[in-house]
Order: structure tokens, then C-alpha cells, then sequence
């Protein structure tokens, strides 16, 4: 038994020919107090990401946290061959020799870098996602070519099936389509 009448619904997703007109409608969704909503353009449009206000992220961080890790790494590694388990004296110079060691160092720490920024980046966007709701409407294959598309989920506090759709309506959508679960 479901409690909502939305229940089988993901949400509605407004569809616009510009993006002076998805701007424009971002405004005004975020205006009527709408919190969970999210806007699918071909490009970028200035302004939108502030409009939803969305944050910056933690990756430039975890970046820095995996390079100064694989540097560490890299480092410790090449102390403890030459140092520990392989010391052999090779034209008179130290076992830790760490001008040696940097090629070795530098080329990890990238390494760990990008890779703590790739991981960051999948496990904030949460992918891998293989199926969107948004991809059982038809019309939304055109959200990478020339469409841009305005969704509320029905989750949102104010979400009402039939309030919604006559407001989203009303912000000059060329239509308005039901997203299934």
C-alpha cells in the first residue's frame, strides 16, 4: 500500500529551449521555496550552479592528502630498500641518498594524487550510477544535444503532482514530463 499518490514517481522534469530560460526558471523554482531539485544542460550554464547553491567540494583536499601520501610512500619505500633491506655501497655515497630517491618520489606522489582525486570524484558524484530515473523519459536524450531540463523530485518538502506540474507549467516550459521511478 502507498501513503503518497507520487509514490511511483522520481519526479517532473520541465523541459526549455535556452538557457536564459532554464536560468530563469532556476530562479523562480528556488524562489518558491523548492530545495530539491536539479537542472541537466548540454553545457554550462553561468549562474545555475548558484542558483541551486551548490558548494565547493572537498577534492582539492583529498588531492593534496593523496599526493603528500604517495610522496611519503614513495620516500619510505626507497629509504627502506636502500637503507634497511639492500644497503650496498655503491661509489662512496650514502644509503639515503635522497636526491636519488626524487624522480621515484615526485612521479608516485602524482600518482597518488590522482588517484585520491579520481576516487573522490566517483564516490562524491555517486558513481558508478548505471540507470537514472531520467533516462525513462524520452524526451531527455536531448539533454546532451539542444534541451535543457529543470527537475523536481518529488522527496521535496513542497512537492505536490498536480502543484507542481501547473507551476513548472507556468515558468514557460515547452512541456512538462513525468519521471517514473
Amino acid at each position: 500500500m502507498q501513503s503518497e499518490p507520487h509514490a511511483k514517481l522520481f519526479g517532473l522534469a520541465a523541459e526549455f529551449v535556452s538557457p536564459e530560460e532554464i536560468l530563469r526558471a532556476a530562479h523562480q523554482v528556488r524562489d518558491a521555496g523548492y530545495r530539491r531539485a536539479a537542472a541537466y544542460t548540454p553545457f554550462p550554464v553561468k549562474g545555475l550552479a548558484e542558483v541551486f547553491g551548490l558548494h565547493k567540494t572537498g577534492i582539492p583536499t583529498i588531492c593534496l592528502l593523496g599526493g603528500i601520501a604517495g610522496a611519503v610512500g614513495a620516500f619510505g619505500m626507497c629509504w627502506y630498500a636502500n637503507v634497511l633491506s639492500y644497503d650496498w655501497d655503491v661509489g662512496g655515497r650514502p644509503f639515503n641518498s635522497w636526491p636519488a630517491f626524487l624522480s621515484i618520489v615526485i612521479d608516485v606522489m602524482i600518482g597518488g594524487a590522482f588517484f585520491a582525486a579520481l576516487g573522490a570524484m566517483l564516490l562524491l558524484n555517486g558513481l558508478p550510477r548505471l540507470n537514472h530515473p531520467l533516462f525513462n523519459v524520452e524526451a531527455f536524450g536531448r539533454a546532451t544535444v539542444d534541451r535543457y531540463f529543470l527537475c523536481i523530485e518529488a522527496t521535496d518538502d513542497r512537492f505536490d503532482a498536480v502543484g507542481t506540474h501547473t507551476f513548472l507549467a507556468t515558468l514557460g516550459a515547452t512541456a512538462v514530463h513525468e519521471v517514473p521511478k
